[in-house]
């Protein structure tokens, strides 16, 4: 393992254990282990996350190095009692728990959260499931795609004349997790005021629920259902993407009536934004939208992209390219942030990806280290942390337990 010079976030002197695998657990304890909290994933002997196999190359993951960032690992047998009891030890050093099994699992493993509250009176169990912990569906398996599903999400996904699309990302998966940290941190401010933990239920199709803006009210109150559209905003226009005279595509989202008489001045337009004009009020445009989107589209058709974005930069125009990797790495304002960074990694030598957001002004986060090894901290977390002797780690993992 290698690592980049440490700087202590904000979350310095809390402890995480992360007993999950894929996505919706981990990666909340990524979010944690970004802002400096000390994550202690624990894996199950010889098996490992499965995100250890995903997105490889070579044969080795470039997922994990991801999403196993900035946590020490172990390997620890919990469906063993003897596995179980060393799992307590670590909880009366934390200060969180993140789990994401089928509701039950921990139950079944003799680590509910009454035994876990006898242990340590102030644990903070952060539970991330399909379905959450109650309700008749809570015993289901559940993905991520599931809670995308029935959290609205799908269904708006993708042009109206197919069935509905893919986001192209693990989305439910990551929007359960940055509510289960939310939640994991306001548990955590809760118990410096009383002492006391408690339990963080996060389930996926919640989380995807959140975000679904005032879907469910519309149609309780004006039985209107929102449909897929594509990329646009129904009746909110312009705002598309444009062809360009190169063959580019560039995003335009000129809706407000103050930013689209900027755009058909530069058209050579100005005509359009006349009161009496039905593209000069927010109303005409959108119900003139797709003659709209094609008067544009013919006007940016004789455009370069380069020109185009100089042109809508100077006129005040929300605009910009559909970004792909490649066009991140190049772009100066990325750059400039250090949105993306450069990290070593002992597989790969160095490794580009995602900056820890967001940026804090006084104890910001840091990418210490890339995904480590399976077991790579046993020694570490099971004796300076624990005070096992060498003698007693060899032998728990004669016995399968480490």
């Amino acid at each position: 393992m290698t690592t980049s010079s440490p700087v202590a976030g904000p979350l310095a002197g809390v402890r995480v254990l992360e007993a999950g695998q894929l996505l919706a657990g981990p990666f909340a304890a990524t979010l944690m282990a970004d802002q400096g909290a000390d994550v202690i994933k624990v894996e199950a002997p010889g098996m490992g996350d499965p995100m250890r196999q995903w997105g490889r190359t070579d044969g080795k993951s470039l997922w994990w190095p991801v999403v196993g960032r900035n946590k020490r690992a172990v390997t620890l047998n919990l469906r063993e009692e003897e596995g179980q009891e060393l799992f307590l030890k670590l909880v009366a050093e934390a200060d969180i728990i993140v789990e994401n099994f089928r509701a039950g699992t921990f139950e079944k493993w003799n680590l509910s959260y009454e035994r876990l509250k006898e242990v340590n009176p102030g644990i903070i169990l952060v539970r991330v499931t399909g379905y959450g912990q109650t309700g008749p569906y809570s015993n289901r398996a559940g993905y991520g795609s599931i809670g995308e599903a029935m959290g609205g999400l799908r269904y708006v996904l993708g042009d109206p004349d197919r069935q509905p699309s893919r986001a192209g990302i693990s989305i439910g998966d990551s929007l359960a997790a940055m509510h289960a940290t939310v939640g994991a941190l306001s548990a955590l401010q809760r118990r410096s005021v009383t002492g006391e933990g408690q339990v963080v239920d996060a389930s996926i199709y919640e989380s995807v629920l959140a975000m679904m803006e005032s879907l469910v009210t519309e149609w309780d109150i004006a039985g209107y259902q929102r449909e897929r559209t594509g990329a646009i905003l129904p009746n909110v226009a312009p705002s598309n993407v444009y062809p360009t005279k190169d063959d580019q595509l560039i995003l335009i989202a000129a809706n407000q009536d103050s930013v689209s008489s900027r755009l058909f001045a530069i058209m050579g337009k100005p005509e359009w934004s006349e009161p009496g004009h039905q593209y000069s009020t927010h109303v005409g445009r959108g119900q003139a939208q797709t003659e709209l989107d094609d008067l544009i589209s013919e006007w940016t058709k004789t455009v370069d992209a380069e020109e185009l974005l100089r042109l809508m930069d100077e006129g005040g125009i929300p605009a910009g390219r559909i970004y792909k990797a490649a066009d991140m790495l190049e772009d100066p304002h990325f750059q400039a942030r250090e949105s993306i960074v450069q990290v070593p990694d002992a597989n790969f030598g160095q490794l580009r990806m995602q900056n820890v957001v967001p940026k804090l002004s006084a104890t910001p986060g840091s990418i210490r280290w890339t995904g480590p090894e399976m077991g790579a901290h046993n020694d570490d977390v099971y004796g300076d942390l624990l005070g096992l002797s060498a003698e007693e780690r060899a032998g728990l993992a004669e016995r399968g337990i480490i």
